[in-house]
């Protein structure tokens, strides 16, 4: 089955032929960071904008890279995400199920995700524990089967790209954050600045960036002071102060991520999300694992991509048996919850 996936959740807009869930026969994606790094995170207005733009295009694109025609199946993002976005996608896709006379499925982005590291395996280990970390969300889930998911835990406030994404504008970087902080802090000391992981009481598998955000905006620029305040460092301490939040919030991550899948009896690790293609993140997992095969999503896979949701939709219709109607709606929060 040749599908198509279309993904249009936040500020990527993309277009992929996925076959049987598995062969990528095209992916196709735009970034919009020249768009939002003026006002250093996403306009959601404007990344509306520029997906009604450029869809198009990079559909033609995606089918000439795969020298098809037309797809068997239309796989779309029906969220979480940012909900004008979530409804171009959706609505280029009802489009096409209608003129093509095609069937659509809707899928759930953030278990895309976790897809994304599946994808190259015929057989699963599980239970398996998925870890999502990207801009918009931080969780871990006990991964039954494809489609099956308890919820073990998750941010309170921040995910943890967007913490990136908020001190690398506290430090002056660019944006997005995570890649700026990732290659400023490979010249720091990861240890001279004793910044905390947040703990969330009675929780232990929940995260909370919120209050080492704020640790480092009372490092840089005082005690008590604003985000718009000065810095007090020496333009030297910054790849210390990027270098010991990295090591602080990842840490937190991976030690979370192990003992959660030593608890609660899991055989291997999922990683997906963008903050995945973090190497401090890796070579962290690498030392502290105990033994459990780690996964990691492919080149070109990592970030919001739609081959994630073309190999998706595939398994999602296989199990459904059929399409979804074209009163499909989005959806800016779906829990993965037990059946996602």
């Amino acid at each position: 089955m040749i599908v198509l996936g279309i993904e249009t959740t936040c500020d990527e807009t993309a277009c992929a032929i996925v076959r049987d869930g598995k062969e990528v026969l095209s992916n196709v994606v735009t970034s919009q960071i020249d768009l939002h790094e003026l006002y250093g995170g996403v306009f959601p207005e404007l990344a509306c904008r520029r997906h009604i733009d450029v869809l198009f295009p990079i559909l033609e694109e995606a089918l000439k890279q795969a020298q098809i025609e037309q797809p068997d199946l239309i796989a779309v993002a029906k969220g979480p995400g940012l909900i004008g976005a979530l409804l171009i996608g959706l609505n280029a896709a009802k489009g096409l199920s209608l003129a093509w006379n095609k069937p659509l499925i809707g899928v759930n982005h953030v278990e895309a995700h976790i897809y994304a590291s599946m994808m190259p395996l015929d057989t699963l280990p599980l239970p398996a524990l998925g870890v999502v970390v990207s801009g918009g969300h931080t969780f871990l889930v006990k991964i039954e089967a494809l489609g099956s998911y308890t919820l073990i835990g998750t941010t309170v406030d921040d995910a943890i790209g967007e913490a990136f994404d908020k001190v690398g504008n506290l430090l002056g970087l660019t944006y997005p954050g995570g890649p700026a902080i990732e290659a400023l802090a490979r010249g720091g000391n990861p240890k001279k600045y004793p910044f905390r992981p947040g703990q969330v009481k009675g929780r232990p598998w929940d995260f909370s960036f919120s209050g080492l955000k704020t640790n480092v905006l009372y490092t840089v620029k005082g005690p008590n002071s604003h985000k718009h305040a000065p810095l007090v460092i020496a333009e030297e301490e910054k790849a210390h102060i990027a270098a010991s939040f990295q090591e602080t919030a990842l840490g937190d991550v991976v030690d979370k991520a192990l003992k959660a899948a030593l608890a609660f009896g899991c055989k291997a690790i999922f990683f997906g999300g963008g903050v995945s293609s973090n190497q401090r993140l890796r070579a962290l997992c690498a030392e502290r694992n105990p033994g459990l095969p780690l996964y990691w999503p492919m080149q070109g896979l990592v970030m919001d991509n739609a081959a994630m949701i073309a190999g998706l939709g595939y398994h999602v219709y296989q199990k459904q048996g059929h399409g979804d109607g074209l009163d499909l709606e989005p959806q800016i929060r779906i829990p993965l919850s037990l059946e996602a």
